[in-house]
């Protein structure tokens, strides 16, 4: 669809789309919450938070990093969706004050209280959300409405999250669910835009076989991966878990095979959506192998799969492509592009290994190559999202 006409617009570049703000401050936020993990998992540096360490990692990896990406995106399709204006200058820059200071808020939550943090932090989700409805609805484009279920369960998950560390001292379920809620997101939002991609390169550069077709399949795979994510979030350990994601896991592969990624080698940015994908069928089969054979395979394999190798490569993949595109720049990812790229997936990978044969060591080589990726893409993508866009 045609990108819609912008309002007469005389404010800061960074605050003209929603996703210059988001995807900067994500990413850099995204390195940095590492920076700062490292020593504090080593137990050199303490936060102010109500949260245990390993609390406040996974809810700025789920709450405070992916929600800023996943707001970049948002706000930057659903203008495309509907024909309507994006949101920019004055609304978009109460929407990144929001975020940030649910960040704030997080990391001092031991000083502000867990309620007034618990506000706080959710205020941004709650907001994306209004508006992101506001603007379906508005214009009518009721067939993505869909796309908003995930960002809901989100919402709720982050709610869940607050009341659990408070009532339980740690989080359980509300982890699960946010990552399920961001698996099903990729599920969706993969679904359509890597065959898209795929098959405008080939029609173009490669003509062949093209990417199959959204049809019944893809709808059967998105349900039973669906439900098998929800019946982990409460019974991670059932038979029954594990048997409907190796389902999930097998249905999803074969979903990927079926968009021609292999035909898409010499086009980096493409090959990187498909490479980011298929840790989604990788990490169901890890949750699946957790459940159906107790003790050799912990549940942080399949954790970190999804959380680090799908969500960190296909976020990565995804604001490479969407700046570049946006901004007026050639959609080629370069040597640096893919340095980074690999970096995210060799941080995923390393992870999941240290999941299995736990060390220091592991820890620290991970959080290193996912801080080049990110704070890479901070870097060398900041020029272009600080700056107006390049005239055609």
């Amino acid at each position: 669809m045609a990108v819609p006409r912008l309002r007469a617009y005389e404010g800061p570049a960074v605050l003209s789309y929603g996703f210059r703000p988001f995807f900067l401050l994500g990413a850099a936020y995204s390195g940095l919450s590492i920076l700062a993990w490292l020593p504090i998992y080593m137990g050199l540096l303490e936060t102010r938070s109500l949260f245990l360490p390993v609390d406040w990692h996974v809810h700025e990896m789920l709450f405070g990093f992916l929600a800023a990406v996943v707001a970049g995106f948002l706000l930057t399709a659903i203008p495309n969706w509907t024909g309507r204006l994006p949101v920019q200058g004055t609304p978009l820059a109460v929407l990144v004050a929001l975020w940030i200071a649910g960040r704030v808020a997080i990391y001092y939550s031991a000083s502000l209280g867990w309620w007034q943090a618990a506000i706080i932090d959710n205020a941004f989700l709650v907001a994306l959300t209004l508006a992101a409805v506001r603007e379906i609805v508005a214009g009518r484009n009721w067939r993505n409405l869909k796309v908003l279920m995930p960002l809901a369960v989100l919402l709720l998950a982050n709610i869940l999250f607050h009341v659990e560390v408070q009532t339980a001292g740690i989080s359980d379920v509300s982890r699960r669910l946010g990552l399920g809620a961001a698996i099903v997101l990729i599920m969706i939002i993969g679904g359509r835009i890597i065959p898209s991609f795929t098959r405008n390169w080939l029609v173009r550069e490669n003509p062949g076989r093209l990417p199959v077709p959204f049809g019944q399949y893809d709808v059967a795979s998105l349900v039973v991966s669906t439900a098998a994510l929800t019946l982990w979030v409460f019974l991670p350990e059932a038979l029954l878990t594990g048997v409907l994601l190796a389902i999930a896991a097998v249905s999803q592969a074969v979903r990927l095979t079926r968009w021609a990624g292999e035909r898409t080698v010499r086009d980096a940015l493409v090959l990187m959506l498909h490479i980011a994908y298929a840790f989604v069928p990788f990490g169901l089969g890890l949750l699946a192998l957790s459940a159906l054979l107790p003790g050799s395979v912990p549940q942080a394999a399949g954790f970190h799969a999804l959380g680090g190798g799908a969500i960190g490569a296909m976020t990565l993949a995804v604001m490479m492509r969407a700046t570049l595109g946006h901004t007026g720049r050639m959609l080629k990812a370069g040597l640096a592009g893919g340095v980074i790229f690999g970096a995210v997936c060799v941080a995923a990978i390393v992870r999941v290994w240290a999941a299995f044969e736990p060390g220091l060591a592991w820890v620290h080589i991970s959080g290193t190559a996912w801080m080049i990726a990110f704070l890479g893409f901070a870097l060398l993508y900041s020029p272009a999202l600080l700056r107006a866009r390049r005239s055609s």
